[in-house]
């Protein structure tokens, strides 16, 4: 098995590659190409993601002990089981999808049960649910349509049963129409300024020693933890983001080699990390770290459908005292700098500072310069 880190080398060759695009053979006049299905997990054929650490079922969120995969689907393996807890609630569930702006799509769902309502919040105009008082002894699909505003860039779509009412079966949802352009893909950051841009991955191993050199030195960085970590130990990844430039990122649920992973199953992890980021930390991650560097097409349009604006990998690795930098020689403007969070990252960080000192170099937000 190869190391991560030989896994991130072997993988970066692939940045490059993806900026040029594969020709694709047309598709034949008289057979049009299905409409992308743009929900994610909209079968709920996904298990629970390896790590998860956000309800049971990838890619909607529902209140706890509210949504539950059941195996009376209508079709597949499995569909969502939706069982309001309480008399005072309807059992909503909900998933955060990336629209384009001034676009129409329609979103469709097969229900079973009484009173079953879907919709759209955040689309920058009124939308009316569609809902039926009972779908008898069968399923019924339901069906709603909006266009999102000028400035709308993502909705949340929800379904949910009624007051008082029994549990409901949600099945084969679509959302069709205009999917969002791919995510670019970037080791580095262009910049005419004399900066590199600090970044921390994983979380598994959360040392004082690294907090305190990042606070003493206000040093801006990037971090990218996983789900699980980042849920044993919230306050450490506030006061590691604390200085200005800092953000916390998305690096997926579980750490799999996403391309080996189908593309429903990509954008699970993507938008499962960037909705546990959203709730635990209160804001929206833009940027997307595929672990081992390890991304294709589909991940950049997975990505893309969370709401991502780059998938980032990295021009220099000085991770556990290495001190790789891809492109060889010292640093240069631009450059993005990885390392983990280990027993060694603020040995790490000192020595990625000095190296970048010794170029003449500053470590600089990341945000301010990635647009």
């Amino acid at each position: 098995m190869l190391s991560s880190a030989r896994r991130r080398l072997a993988a970066l060759a692939a940045t490059a590659a993806l900026a040029s695009a594969a020709a694709v053979p047309a598709a034949r006049a008289d057979v049009p190409a299905p409409a992308p299905n743009l929900a994610t997990n909209p079968g709920f054929e996904i298990p629970t993601l390896p790590l998860a650490d956000w309800g049971s079922v990838p890619g909607w969120h529902c209140a706890p002990g509210e949504g539950a995969l059941t195996a009376a689907a209508r079709t597949g393996t499995a569909a969502l089981a939706i069982t309001p807890a309480a008399g005072d609630s309807t059992g909503r569930c909900t998933q955060t999808l990336a629209v384009r702006p001034n676009t129409a799509y329609t979103y469709r769902a097969w229900v079973h049960g009484s009173y079953v309502f879907l919709g759209a919040t955040g689309t920058g105009h009124d939308v009316a649910p569609a809902w039926t008082a009972s779908t008898g002894d069968g399923w019924q699909r339901l069906s709603t349509g909006f266009t999102t505003g000028p400035a709308t860039t993502s909705v949340q779509l929800y379904v949910h049963g009624w007051y008082g009412q029994g549990p409901v079966a949600v099945d084969d949802v679509s959302v069709t129409g205009d999917r969002p352009a791919p995510a670019p893909a970037t080791w580095n950051v262009p910049t005419d300024d004399r900066a590199v841009f600090l970044t921390v991955d994983d979380g598994w191993t959360r040392t004082p020693e690294a907090a305190r050199l990042i606070a003493d030195r206000a040093l801006p960085v990037t971090v990218f933890p996983l789900p699980m970590p980042a849920g044993f130990e919230p306050d450490y990844f506030r006061r590691v983001t604390a200085a200005p430039g800092s953000s916390i990122q998305d690096h997926g649920v579980s750490h799999r080699d996403l391309t080996t992973l189908s593309p429903a199953e990509q954008q699970a992890e993507i938008c499962d990390a960037r909705d546990a980021v959203t709730a635990r930390y209160g804001t929206v991650p833009t940027v997307f770290r595929p672990p081992y560097f390890a991304f294709d097409d589909d991940t950049r349009q997975a990505a893309a459908n969370c709401g991502m604006a780059y998938v980032l990998t990295a021009t220099a690795d000085f991770t556990s005292g290495a001190a790789n930098v891809y492109h060889g020689g010292p640093l240069q403007p631009g450059d993005v700098i990885i390392t983990h969070f280990t027993d060694t990252l603020a040995d790490d960080l000192r020595r990625a500072l000095d190296a970048a000192g010794q170029a003449g170099l500053r470590p600089a937000a990341l945000g301010d310069h990635l647009r």
